[in-house]
């Protein structure tokens, strides 16, 4: 029987203005848009739950810092 499962595009939540660097260890990325930390980039734990890409990606500026407010 064949898997018919859906495959995402990999947000790299890096490049997004909602993430951020928590300093724990457990659960050292964050997205303030969806309110939750985790363990790994916070776009797989949306896309591994609804099967669909995160649709609150805000992208940053190149040279926008993301402990910029």
């Amino acid at each position: 029987m064949a898997e018919n499962k859906k495959e995402g595009t990999l947000i790299n939540c890096f490049f997004c203005r909602h993430f951020y660097l928590t300093g724990r260890v457990k659960s050292p990325y964050g997205c303030r848009a969806h309110g939750f930390t985790t363990f790994r980039m916070p776009s797989v734990d949306v896309f591994e739950a609804s099967d669909e890409d995160c649709a609150l990606l805000d992208r940053r500026e190149p040279d926008e810092h993301p402990h910029d407010g």
